[in-house]
């Protein structure tokens, strides 16, 4: 099982051998140390949990200080896909990886909490193509049309209208790793991920 957390830095384009140009997004990639592994006969279920990013003092409970052995600002646990035949054999409590568990050409998925976009309409929310543009026609350029509720009383559940937008955890598959700089901390993945400079993303092997 091939897991690590990051954050988003920027986006980046990254040249070939042969001239063709990738965009890219970097992520930055810190030690993790394995603080927990869980298993069905003792916890129920199967789980690897890290913690990685020093943090502040100040801002982790003493209690944690002791149980995660130092000062991390992101904890979190990890589990094994079934359909994947993963597992969490190899992982012990204490140990240590970084970005360099990921290596050139590995395909993954990054998952991530996408930008908020706040209250937002149906042209940019679900990508209505709005009313037309021609003479006559008065403010109704982007309004979502009837609703279909006719006769019915309410609004259908599912319906397509404005809304709250953004702030949903988002999975892109199928991105490839291009660079890998373990001693940087440096992960480089093709294409863009989820969410604004800072996130914290997670990448697993797909």
């Amino acid at each position: 099982m091939k897991y690590v957390l990051g954050t988003k830095e920027r986006m980046t384009q990254v040249f070939d051998a042969t001239g063709v140009v990738t965009p890219a997004t970097v992520i930055h990639v810190t030690p993790h140390t394995v603080t927990a592994v869980k298993t069905t006969a003792t916890d129920g279920y199967d789980a690897v949990q890290v913690a990685t990013r020093e943090q502040k003092a100040s801002r982790v409970a003493k209690a944690q200080q002791t149980t995660l052995g130092g000062v991390k600002k992101f904890i979190q646990e990890m589990r094994p896909r079934t359909t994947k035949d993963e597992s969490i054999e190899g992982f012990a409590l204490g140990d240590t990886f970084d970005a360099s568990a990921f290596a050139v050409g590995d395909v993954i998925e990054v998952s991530a909490i996408s930008k908020g976009k706040g209250f937002q309409g149906v042209v940019k929310r679900h990508g209505f193509h709005g009313d037309k543009a021609t003479h006559g026609r008065k403010r109704t350029h982007r309004a979502p049309g009837s609703i279909g509720a006719t006769g019915l009383g309410r609004v259908i559940k599912g319906m397509r209208m404005a809304g709250r937008m953004g702030g949903d955890r988002v999975t892109v598959k199928n991105l490839t790793v291009v660079q890998v700089d373990a001693a940087a901390g440096i992960l480089v993945v093709s294409g863009a991920v989820p969410g604004h400079k800072g996130t914290l993303v997670e990448v697993r092997a797909k």
